[in-house]
């Protein structure tokens, strides 16, 4: 088993624990509050707090912290070290003052985000954005410690890390909302617990991987390096997220629940990229920042095409399982208490819909580290700004005829046209035709996947007729796909190829 492989399938593992227990969390406040006014305030009063995140903690920090910090590492340890600790100083500091400047405008955030809310709708969602803005230096402080143990080719804590972050937030949906007045408060109590759950049970692990001291420098080159690389990361991020906040703002302005719906829909859209196409990005850029050098140019190539090859036999035959089990999935999940018939089918559009661009961000993920990892953060900037005003542009033109769904459908348009970009120009640029994977075994891996398609939806309507409940036609599905993709793949010799190349072995080869 290659390296990548071996790093990749820790993560996922552990992601996949974080992402079942997410979905645990989606039903505990589905069944609480369904597609509700109060739940659409809370997601709009813990956006600003989960952009920031992505922009300035698990976005932009760790992924221009880890290429620099892995470099150091290799050549000067004590300087890595100084670093890191220089690093940690500053976001002890700048954290605590970005979480007070949120609270201070958390009324003026929220009529930025959601215009459509009335004044009631809006108060609830300032006073919920109060209370969560804490998370982002909980958090932030965590994706640091994540930057150095990713950095030590330690993955599972990190990737572990977001269980109690879910944890959180369903004792904050099952045992906090119900004693509290407004109940949606528990779950703003709840993403506080969970962030401190973040932090706390990855710290252990930094036990001999680095000595910290408090080293507030800001002339430092190091730091400097930094901040130049972050720069760039965080205005591509920034124009990334505006896909969600136009999505949101939007949304708001049509029937109550709606921001619900399509929130319930990304989270069953991004199970997949969340369990694998994240394991793979996150292993992979470790590797491909110590083979950034011309002389390594060759195995930079061969390991991200490996990646490339992985994400794609995980990622196309998900995306075909979303859209033929979308209906009984969602029913399954989110079909009770407080969530509705009604919020079940505005939710499943907009889910058949995301489910489109599963390959377009996932390989998208991959595609940026490689850029990150040679230390390029301005052409992913460029490459999300061009995605954005297609997605904004298809937003306006659809959200008229199509609702949530126009939406949905423009998100996933955004993320093809993101993904085909990125990897014409990293062909270019690294003198090697990447769009290989997707013409050569994407086509085999395409055609798999869409017989495996066949018999889920065969089976599929067979249970339908039979009038069994949703919990069977998932379950036999999901099992029906998996024999059918894995035997198909064993049998085609096509297949065999491709996941040979990506680092798997086949008995009886």
């Amino acid at each position: 088993m290659s390296g990548l492989l071996r790093a990749a399938s820790v993560i996922a593992l552990a992601t996949l624990a974080s992402r079942v227990l997410g979905l645990g969390r989606e039903v505990a406040i589905a069944h609480q509050f369904g597609a509700s006014a109060a739940y659409d305030a809370f997601i709009i009063a813990f956006l600003i707090p989960h952009l920031l995140r992505k922009l300035l903690a698990e976005g932009a920090l760790s992924t221009a912290f880890i290429p620099l910090y892995s470099s150091l590492r290799a050549t000067d340890p004590d300087r890595a070290s100084r670093f890191a600790g220089t690093v940690g100083t500053v976001a002890l500091v700048a954290f605590p003052i970005i979480v007070a400047l949120g609270i201070w405008g958390a009324p003026a955030l929220v009529t930025l985000l959601a215009d459509g809310f009335d004044p009631a709708k809006q108060a609830l969602a300032a006073e919920l954005t109060r209370w969560t803005f804490p998370f982002i230096m909980l958090v932030g402080l965590a994706a640091l410690v994540m930057g150095v143990l990713n950095s030590h080719d330690h993955f599972f804590a990190p990737a572990f890390a977001p269980v109690l972050f879910n944890i959180g937030l369903i004792v904050g949906a099952v045992v906090i909302a119900p004693n509290v007045d407004p109940p949606v408060m528990g779950l703003a109590w709840g993403v506080l617990l969970g962030g401190f759950g973040m932090l706390a049970f990855q710290l252990p692990f930094l036990r001999g991987r680095l000595h910290f001291h408090l080293r507030l420098r800001l002339n430092d080159d190091d730091l400097k390096r930094l901040l130049a690389l972050m720069g760039p990361t965080v205005l591509g991020l920034v124009v990334v997220e505006l896909n969600v906040l136009v999505d949101n703002k939007l949304a708001s302005r049509l029937v109550d629940g709606s921001i619900a719906s399509l929130q319930y829909a990304v989270r069953l859209f991004q199970l997949p990229l969340g369990v694998f196409a994240i394991a793979v990005a996150t292993a992979l850029l470790p590797q491909l920042s110590r083979l950034a050098a011309p002389s390594s140019r060759e195995q930079f190539v061969e390991t991200l095409r490996n990646g490339l090859r992985l994400a794609t036999l995980v990622l196309l035959p998900a995306t075909v399982g979303l859209i033929v089990l979308g209906e009984p999935i969602v029913g399954l999940v989110f079909e009770h208490g407080a969530f509705t018939a009604d919020d079940g089918a505005r939710t499943l559009g907009a889910l058949h819909f995301l489910s489109l661009g599963i390959l377009g961000y996932g390989m998208t993920y991959l595609a940026t580290r490689a850029f990150y990892a040679l230390q390029d953060t301005k052409t992913p900037m460029v490459i999300s700004s061009v995605a954005v005003g297609v997605n904004v542009a298809l937003d306006l033109v659809l959200i008229g005829p199509m609702g949530v769904d126009g939406l949905a459908l423009a998100t996933a348009v955004a993320g093809t046209v993101q993904l085909l970009l990125s990897l014409a120009i990293l062909s270019r640029r690294l003198g090697t035709a990447l769009t290989r994977t997707l013409t050569g075994d994407g086509v085999q891996i395409a055609l798999t996947a869409a017989l495996m398609g066949a018999a889920v939806y065969g089976v599929d309507q067979g249970l339908v007729s039979s009038n069994l409940g949703d919990a069977v036609r998932t379950g036999v599905g999901l099992l029906v796909g998996l024999v059918s993709y894995g035997g198909i793949a064993l049998v085609a010799p096509s297949m065999r190829e491709a996941l040979q190349a990506s680092g798997l072995k086949i008995r009886g080869d």
